[in-house]
């Protein structure tokens, strides 16, 4: 095999690189891309056009899973047809799932792990090497494959950005510790790791000098960044580097668990201008006996203080959360008490979910659990309260004057985000105007359009 290539031989190969699920994997996607471009491949967004396809996967829930073989089989589609020559899978599904994609999906060329972005350009040469085999050939073969350690500590590597205009993600650590009941994640994802503060600063610093205006910090628990690198928590220090970036004027803090807060980092949050007072703690439920069996740490009524005290110190917040659905054991009690939690709460957003079991987890094999139908049945009567809450907020924001970071252009107007809503997740404000695409505007709010804030743009 000739894996030694010059530049101009890279350049007419084409790689086009779907992602998939959270925003962890659209970095790990985007460190991809800046290795490939690195290596002088060409990057093309049509995967039609390319000699080679990397599916960057979720492997997390059922939904995501099917997303992720969807479009796998899609892609087999394009290769059958002639064009497409090399179908590469990434992420969690590989991960998770390797030897079943190998043994049930023929048309995918390699695998590579979520220990082993950083060997992308090499498992790229060496499929695009491979020689073309025949159908029946194809689950015989050998297949490039790279399955690093998932515990070993975060590869340091550039990025690609995909996101804004002028807003990024900025991950601090990778994998978790937490063992929630339901969750694979650290089967996945490997232990909690620290990202070495001076790293992230640095990288925050480079996206502040390529226009980057709003940092959105993540890891599947912020909150305890620091603690296996350092001895201590460090989240709020870390907070109070990012802000002395110049150009940086947004902060926005994903994921914060409810039990790892502190006066501290409570402090930080509430003093600290450049962090929006926008907060997504992940609570899954308020019923002490459902967060028992979820082997979540901490009581609901621990939940409803820390909710009390973030809303009487920072004034303005802005509240989301996630909420699983039908449980083991959840029963009409349980379900009744969350919703009249949620009642009480007035949490601004929340993303419900009726319960996924996930094999391998302790809570896939609870015995006592409601059928798909009625967990999906829970998770809407949820989102129904949740609607009627979403509704008085945004009446409450008409005729107010937001800071609005303008992302583009729809349907004639203009497009851009609140402090209060967050990308992919939230809605949009659409306002009148000429602020460029990456810009802060101040925008009046007049009324509603579609279910989403309308405004206009003032001096």
């Amino acid at each position: 095999m000739n894996r030694m290539r010059n530049c101009n031989e890279m350049a007419h190969e084409k790689l086009a690189l779907i992602s998939l699920g959270c925003a962890k994997n659209q970095v790990n996607s985007e460190q991809m891309l800046c290795l490939l471009d690195d290596a002088e491949y060409t990057l093309v967004s049509d995967p039609q056009e390319a000699d080679a396809v990397i599916i960057n996967t979720c492997g997390f829930i059922d939904a995501a899973k099917s997303e992720a073989i969807d479009t796998i089989l899609e892609m087999a589609r394009l290769k059958a047809e002639g064009g497409l020559k090399k179908i590469i899978v990434t992420g969690c599904l590989s991960q998770r799932y390797r030897e079943e994609i190998k043994s049930e999906l023929p048309e995918v060329d390699a695998l590579v792990g979520v220990g082993s972005f950083g060997e992308i350009v090499d498992v790229v040469r060496e499929t695009l090497d491979a020689p073309e085999l025949s159908e029946s050939a194809m689950g015989h073969r050998p297949l490039p494959e790279r399955f690093g350690d998932i515990n070993a500590p975060v590869d340091e590597v550039g990025r690609y950005l995909t996101s804004g205009p002028g807003w990024a993600y900025l991950k601090i650590a990778e994998g978790c510790s937490n063992r929630c009941a339901f969750c694979a994640i650290p089967d996945i994802r490997g232990r909690y790791r620290s990202r070495p503060m001076e790293n992230i600063v640095a990288e925050a610093q480079a996206l502040a000098d390529s226009g980057v205006r709003e940092l959105i910090v993540i890891a599947q628990d912020i909150t305890r960044y620091g603690t296996d690198l350092y001895g201590e928590r460090r989240l709020a220090r870390l907070c109070r580097e990012l802000s002395r970036i110049e150009g940086v004027e947004w902060i926005r803090l994903h994921y914060l668990y409810p039990d790892a807060f502190d006066d501290a980092l409570i402090d930080e949050i509430a003093r600290n201008d450049k962090i929006v007072k926008y907060l997504d703690i992940p609570i899954q439920h308020i019923d002490n006996h459902i967060l028992k069996r979820m082997n979540r740490r901490g009581s609901g009524e621990q939940i409803r203080a820390l909710f009390r005290t973030l809303r009487q110190r920072i004034p303005g917040l802005v509240l989301r959360t996630s909420l699983i659905a039908g449980l083991p054991g959840e029963g009409e009690a349980e379900l009744e008490a969350l919703c009249a939690f949620l009642r009480e709460a007035r949490i601004e957003r929340a993303g419900v979910f009726p319960f996924s079991p996930e094999e391998g987890t302790p809570a896939a094999a609870m015995q006592d659990r409601c059928s798909e139908e009625e967990a999906l049945r829970r998770a809407e009567r949820i989102e129904a309260i949740q609607s009627e809450i979403m509704d008085a907020y945004y009446a409450s924001r008409i005729g107010q004057t937001l800071k609005i970071l303008c992302t583009g252009e729809e349907g004639g107007y203009l497009t851009g985000r609140s402090y209060a809503d967050s990308p992919e997740v939230d809605g949009l404000v659409y306002f009148e105007g000429d602020c460029l695409p990456g810009n802060f505007a101040q925008v009046r709010i007049i009324g509603l359009m579609d279910g989403e804030l309308l405004g206009e743009e003032v001096p």
